[in-house]
């Protein structure tokens, strides 16, 4: 039986060492096993949407500032089949490129959830509001404005929250909402949720 649990023990290490050499991008913390097995979970997640972390409404919240560009997949399957978080590293990095372009920073880009489902945000400085509605089993959201419902996901990041639309989506949120007029820069951001099938690009939003 020791035999045993000792084999059981040394396999779960070298499959926890082997995700860390994938490159998943989190340090292990070393209290115990269980601390480990948490980060390694929670460095997958981050880049899935549906199956990852997510708020429960009242955690929703407050304010929200820009911190860095978001991009994750709809599920596990998408992520690996799209060639895994190195991908989703290539696409922050082109989506951080594309949004300076843009003028996108922390001081213009800011989303406000409040009591009664009341939002108020301001992309590139152009502010907006409405109601939304949220779905905590799945993370959809729906932003409703005078004129128009934009729908996308919220899940947990490492950082705060990732707030990501389909390309269409966010194509709205650019260029209807944030009135930004780079369109080449608008147009690229939409190609690279277009890039691969279970894409989502948007925003990594801290407190």
């Amino acid at each position: 039986m020791k035999k045993t649990i000792l084999t059981l023990l040394a396999a779960s290490t070298m499959l926890l060492s082997g995700c860390y050499t994938a490159g998943l991008g989190t340090t292990p913390t070393t209290n115990s096993s269980g601390d480990v097995l948490t980060s390694v979970l929670g460095a997958v997640l981050s880049n899935v949407l549906f199956g990852g972390s997510l708020f429960d409404q009242s955690s929703m919240l407050g304010s929200w500032n820009y911190n860095a560009p978001s991009a994750a997949f709809t599920t596990q399957q998408a992520l690996t089949n799209a060639g895994g978080n190195a991908t989703v590293n290539n696409m922050t990095s082109s989506l951080a490129s594309n949004y300076s372009n843009m003028g996108i920073n922390r001081t213009n880009t800011s989303f406000s959830f409040l009591a009664g489902n009341k939002f108020s945000a301001k992309v590139n400085g152009i502010p907006f509001n409405g109601t939304y509605t949220y779905n905590a089993q799945n993370g959809e959201i729906a932003l409703k404005t005078a004129t128009e419902t934009i729908k996308g996901n919220v899940i947990k990041t490492q950082n705060g929250m990732g707030l990501m639309f389909d390309s269409k989506q966010m194509v709205n949120i650019l260029q209807k909402e944030g009135k930004i007029s780079n369109t080449a820069a608008v147009q690229a951001v939409s190609k690279l949720a277009k890039s691969a099938n279970g894409a989502r690009v948007g925003f990594e939003l801290t407190k």
